[in-house]
């Protein structure tokens, strides 16, 4: 063969080549890589369950009337025997907050200029009630003592058993991590070095009683007493612990 011919068959193989790699079928193949000095990620999760000690309630006094001046004065004086009550329970004055103070002209909007009719006024406190068992207890006075709006209950955790709590939870988690890591590297036939690095992740999920807010009717004498309970709080701890490989 002469090399004219030679260099023509290199250079069809070539183009031939060239072709192929841009237009003809994908060869499948995997390439698995780890980098000398990459650590082992492994991830743990724990869970802690804890009963709810302290309740916030929201609840208030609504009345509406032709004189603002009696509206407001009725709901003045009703307001302060529910906070009075309150107190009388124990409940500490710090842990009853005004959280809204509304006001609103009422019209007759069946003629065709609007008729001012008279005012509605509401105020609302949230009340932090720190001993559990007073819970039904301050539902069922606050209702007698003229309250007319309830809202929800929820529930929460003092700080001492929660941080307590999720310590527990946490420590779960990391043996959960290292019991995979160990896992894996026996598996793979490596060994496992210290731990270089270690992130967390929290996440509370109670379980609140939901109450539609609502206005009572004042016209009932016996207020039905409620039967509150709070549940369980779940307290997990997500980890994630990066381990040398030696």
């Amino acid at each position: 063969m002469s090399k004219v011919n030679k260099f023509g068959t290199v250079i069809a193989f070539f183009i031939l080549l060239f072709v192929f790699a841009k237009w003809g079928p994908s060869i499948p193949f995997s390439v698995l890589s780890q980098q000398k000095g990459e650590p082992m990620i492994v991830e743990g999760t724990g869970k802690s369950f804890v009963t709810p000690d302290i309740a916030k309630v929201s609840v208030g006094i609504e009345e509406s009337g032709t004189s603002l001046k009696t509206v407001q004065d009725s709901v003045n004086r009703k307001s302060k025997d529910l906070t009075d009550t309150l107190k009388d329970l124990g409940i500490d004055e710090k842990d009853i907050k005004t959280t809204s103070y509304n006001l609103y002209p009422q019209f007759d909007y069946s003629t065709p200029a609007p008729r001012l009719t008279g005012y509605r006024v509401s105020t609302t406190y949230e009340v932090t009630i720190r001993d559990f068992d007073k819970v039904n207890d301050a539902l069922t006075a606050v209702t007698s003592a003229g309250a007319n709006i309830i809202g929800g209950v929820a529930f929460e955790v003092n700080d001492k058993t929660k941080k307590e709590k999720l310590q527990e939870a946490r420590e779960m988690a990391v043996a959960e991590a290292k019991d995979k890591a160990e896992g894996l590297a026996k598996a793979a036939g490596v060994t496992l070095g210290k731990i270089i690095n270690i992130s967390e992740a929290q996440g509370i999920e109670p379980r609140p009683i939901a109450l539609m807010e609502k206005t009572i009717d004042s016209s009932v004498t016996e207020p039905i007493a409620p039967d509150i309970q709070p549940g369980e709080t779940e307290l997990s701890v997500n980890v994630i612990l990066s381990f040398e490989i030696r």
